[in-house]
């Protein structure tokens, strides 16, 4: 074939090509002009919806009416709740999700003040559990140590209905389980603890005897074990509380687990097995005087002495008792609680006058009012709830701790709302107290509130 020829086939060739390509590339760039139209339109329609909201919170911060700053707040949060959901490619959307400054707009400040608004009701457990939680010092990411606290929240959130919060809040503490983000902590077996209790309190028994099954701490798996058997009890699962309490005898047997067996005690107690639980409280007292007359050191665990309370051991609960009290002070109101529900009125009473301090006081007065309701001696309840309130009434003493004990035996006793004018006076004074008590003040205010709200406490 010719050159000429060659090149005309060739061209030919080419032609062929270009004809076959031709309609694709026009599609693409069709697509892609469309794709840009879109994209465009996207976020015109975003600015404009953006626009709309920050129309709406303008006319908010100019009304005096908190109905109306309320409505256009809540739809405003619509609205570019909206934008994120419609129009999500654009970045406005972007800015949103991740709570950036757009222009001098705050994204996180509004969020905040649209779940203030639950506070229109400034006696509601909502608005409760919205001011404790500012109470509390925010979470560090990435989270690596325990935090008792958000995950007490996590709980009062869940009681209270907030199961999807509740779950946010647990989420990043399970995780870092998971990725081993707390190993490096000596903390870490703390974290296990801590997670776990929280967990079988909203509900995720399985997951919390996944993390509990993974620790080899006599005293972290064994409370934990405890606790979800505690757990499983209250909901009328009695079958697993059994094989709990079964699972934590057998486990501190095989593993040499001493100082843990008041636990266990208590466990078998629950469960019904309480020749079982007498005979393993009375060895295992034996065994830890036996230690302390040949090492004159610590003597015996706190939980020991709430064990013999719950076993009636009177005189040895208050004996252990005094042993503790100042390392473990959660065991005073504990101890004293259990015994008066027996109807130990004299040497608890007695116990009672020894106590200086009045946070102390006032959980060990609750307790009582606690006890003598159930003992079905409305008197009693009233003498105690009478020197309850001489302590609130004296102004040094209008604490926030003091005052929710106050609120907790409101609740108890007249079993209405007056506890929530109560409640509501303990978080006004955390938020007046310096940053010291600030930081420690959430768990025992959630504490109480979870106890008048469910009737069951937090777990110690």
């Amino acid at each position: 074939m010719s050159v000429d020829g060659k090149r005309s086939a060739g061209g030919r060739t080419a032609l062929r090509l270009l004809a076959y390509l031709l309609p694709v590339l026009i599609f693409l760039a069709v697509g892609i002009l469309s794709t840009v139209a879109s994209a465009q339109e996207s976020a015109s329609n975003a600015n404009r919806q953006f626009v709309q909201a920050m129309q709406m919170i303008q006319q908010a911060n100019s009304t005096f009416d908190s109905g109306e700053e309320a409505r256009l707040l809540r739809e405003a949060d619509r609205l570019l709740n909206e934008i994120v959901q419609r129009y999500p490619d654009s970045a406005i959307a972007v800015q949103l999700i991740t709570n950036q400054f757009i222009g001098d707009f705050d994204v996180f400040e509004f969020r905040n003040r649209v779940r203030a608004l639950i506070c229109n009701d400034a006696q509601s457990t909502a608005c409760f559990l919205f001011r404790i939680e500012n109470l509390l010092p925010p979470v560090e990411y990435p989270v690596s140590t325990p935090r008792w606290d958000w995950l007490s929240l996590a709980v009062a959130y869940h009681l209270n209905g907030g199961t999807d919060k509740a779950r946010e809040i647990i989420a990043p503490f399970v995780g870092a389980l998971r990725r081993g983000a707390a190993a490096s902590s000596s903390d870490a077996q703390e974290q296990d603890l801590f997670v776990s209790r929280a967990l079988a309190l909203t509900g995720q028994s399985e997951v919390a005897l996944q993390i509990t099954r993974s620790i080899a701490d006599c005293s972290t798996r064994i409370y934990n074990l405890t606790d979800i058997a505690e757990i499983a009890s209250w909901r009328g699962e009695k079958d697993l509380a059994a094989a709990l309490a079964t699972e934590a005898q057998k486990y501190s047997q095989a593993n040499n687990c001493s100082w843990e067996l008041g636990l266990v005690v208590q466990s078998l107690l629950r469960v019904g097995r309480e020749a079982e639980a007498r005979t393993l409280f009375l060895n295992t007292v034996e065994q830890q005087f036996s230690r302390f007359r040949e090492t004159k050191q610590e003597c015996c665990p706190a939980e020991l002495a709430v064990a013999a309370a719950d076993l009636g051991e009177v005189n040895l609960a208050l004996g252990l008792l005094r042993t503790v009290h100042e390392d473990s002070p959660w065991t005073v109101p504990a101890v004293l609680g259990r015994l008066q529900a027996r109807g130990e009125i004299s040497l608890t009473s007695a116990y009672l006058e020894q106590v200086q301090e009045v946070d102390a006081q006032a959980e060990i007065l609750s307790e009582f009012i606690a006890a003598a309701i159930r003992r079905a001696d409305p008197a009693a309840a009233q003498q105690w709830m009478k020197r309850l309130n001489q302590i609130t009434d004296t102004p040094a003493n209008r604490k926030p701790t003091v005052l929710a004990q106050r609120a907790k035996a409101e609740k108890l006793i007249f079993g209405d709302e007056r506890w929530r004018i109560t409640m509501a006076q303990a978080i006004a004074a955390a938020d007046r107290s310096s940053a010291f008590i600030r930081r420690d003040i959430g768990v025992p205010l959630l504490a109480a509130l979870v106890r008048i709200e469910s009737g069951l406490p937090m777990l110690d």
